[in-house]
């Protein structure tokens, strides 16, 4: 089978953000402006961008609920199941989230790194310490 690598216009890119964002009513503007700042990003990323604004309303209800009583709250609850209003979402909320994700993958990338240089090295001594070998710990 071969593989089919599709690099997605500007136009693509935002087709496919439009979709992911139909909901939230942001305008094609907003769309625009946050296709062409992270022009580098694959369109997972605004799918991810998008996830992250829901991820704080749910850590929202967490923090009100508590963790004692997250459980009583969800499972066979007379309030029956939590209903959470749609977040606003705007250019500039969207723009923060997304920078926050570029400096986690940015993190991710120096973390890989590490590991990788410390997988290569190797600690003096048959035992892994770097203490010489007459010295012990």
């Amino acid at each position: 089978m071969e593989k089919f690598y599709w690099n997605p216009t500007r136009e693509d890119r935002i087709g496919i953000c439009t979709g992911i964002f139909k909901d939230d009513d942001i305008g094609e503007v907003a769309i625009e402006r946050l296709v062409d700042s992270f022009a580098n990003q694959s369109i997972d990323f605004f799918g991810a961008l998008r996830a992250r604004i829901y991820d704080d309303l749910v850590r929202g209800f967490i923090a009100d609920t508590g963790l004692e009583g997250l459980s009583a709250r969800l499972v066979n609850s007379r309030e029956g199941p939590p209903k959470f209003a749609p977040p606003q979402m705007d250019i500039e909320s969207l723009m923060k989230y997304g920078n926050l994700l570029v400096e986690e993958q940015e993190n991710v990338k120096r973390v890989q790194l590490a590991d990788a240089y410390l997988d290569g090295a190797e600690l003096a001594g048959n035992s892994g310490s770097s203490l010489p070998e007459e010295v012990s710990a």
